[in-house]
């Protein structure tokens, strides 16, 4: 795993640990601007707090490998008491990217040398379907109010939310992933099964507590091939209408493959199918086919 680090990665891997050792602020502060401006340009805000003119200005990610390159150098600076000099500060490293640093890439605006084209590309989930959105109308209570002065509800609000049949499209580079990971290809294999098995069963953390929003994929697709990978997107230019929503749907996304198929020709050298609806396929057997 990388680290993302906008801020505090000089704060609390350089200043921190030097202070906490016994090492001289002026002298903890400097090392920790040096290695930060490694990784991003440092804020320069003269009138904050000391800590503040160690944050970087950017989002950065931080391979485990860089981390720990820059612990043994914040190690070695504390034992013998002095800043870092330049060939020390060369932490950044084109090798022994982490598997998410791999996937998803890394952007160095500053160091371009050093960036990492992404193995996995993730497109928008979208709605196969039309939808109503519907209000959920909430009331929060006071606990400690006697009702002597004020009666009724403390606060009464309302959240608007609707619930579709998405359609979501991933794309992965296997040969890529590889190259980003050192040519290590059981990494690559196990990195791919994590990533499909989380897309599949993993549902995001946001408004989980007001709608329990903990839906499986019912249906997906998963191809393997040489040529160009196409999404099947198109299928649903047109929202899917009627009562059996999700088979309707299912047969759209495929006759959709077909047709590109009977157009381009073979878009894929062999698939396999989950389908939860009808019972047909499973997670396991899924796995074991994108881990090939």
């Amino acid at each position: 795993m990388n680290i993302s680090q906008p801020a505090s990665l000089g704060v609390e891997y350089v200043y921190q640990p030097m202070i906490a050792a016994g090492v001289n602020e002026k002298l903890a502060k400097a090392a920790a601007e040096k290695i930060a401006g490694q990784f991003g340009k440092v804020k320069n805000d003269k009138g904050a707090a000391t800590v503040k003119n160690l944050e970087i200005e950017q989002l950065v990610h931080v391979s485990t490998h860089e981390i720990a390159l820059i612990k043994q150098l914040v190690e070695k600076l504390i034992s013998e008491n002095r800043e870092p000099v330049a060939e020390e500060l060369e932490l950044l490293r084109k090798e022994q990217h982490s598997v998410d640093m791999a996937l998803f890439g890394r952007m160095l605006a500053s160091s371009p040398a050093f960036n990492v084209e992404a193995a996995c590309q993730v497109a928008h989930a979208l709605g196969v379907s039309a939808v109503t959105v519907e209000d959920d109308f909430f009331t929060a209570v006071d606990d400690l109010n006697a009702g002597e002065e004020d009666k009724g509800s403390a606060h009464m609000g309302e959240q608007g939310f609707a619930s579709a049949l998405l359609y979501s499209y991933i794309c992965i580079s296997r040969d890529l992933l590889v190259k980003n990971l050192g040519g290590d290809e059981d990494l690559a294999r196990r990195a791919i099964a994590a990533l499909t098995e989380t897309a599949l069963t993993v549902s995001p953390g946001g408004k989980q507590n007001s709608f329990a929003s903990r839906a499986y994929a019912s249906y997906a697709l998963a191809e393997m091939g040489t040529k160009q990978p196409r999404s099947l997107a198109v299928a649903f230019f047109q929202p899917v209408r009627g009562e059996n929503i999700l088979p309707t749907a299912i047969e759209c996304l495929k006759q959709q493959r077909d047709n590109f198929d009977r157009v381009y020709g073979q878009c894929a050298d062999r698939y396999y199918e989950l389908n939860a609806e009808k019972g047909e396929g499973s997670l396991s057997a899924l796995l074991d086919f994108v881990s090939q």
